[in-house]
């Protein structure tokens, strides 16, 4: 039985947030819930946003750097 994902959102963006132990060790499934885009990110991801500078997250954060570029996959 899949426990249902957690939904983290605000004005801007949806994303469900889960536990997943499919692959060889425990990593965080992440779904874009307005595209159904999925991300994983296993604990060195984690680990390294964590420790990541305030200014360098900033720049991760720019929309128009990835999201709305239309060559963008």
């Amino acid at each position: 039985m899949q426990i249902p994902p957690d939904v983290v959102g605000n004005e801007f963006a949806e994303v469900a947030v889960r536990v997943d132990t499919e692959a060889n060790s425990p990593r965080l499934r992440l779904e874009d819930l307005k595209t159904g885009r999925v991300r994983y990110l296993d604990a060195l991801e984690l680990e390294t946003l964590v420790w990541l500078p305030d200014g360098h997250l900033a720049k991760l954060l720019d929309p128009s750097a990835d999201r709305w570029r239309e060559d963008n996959p």
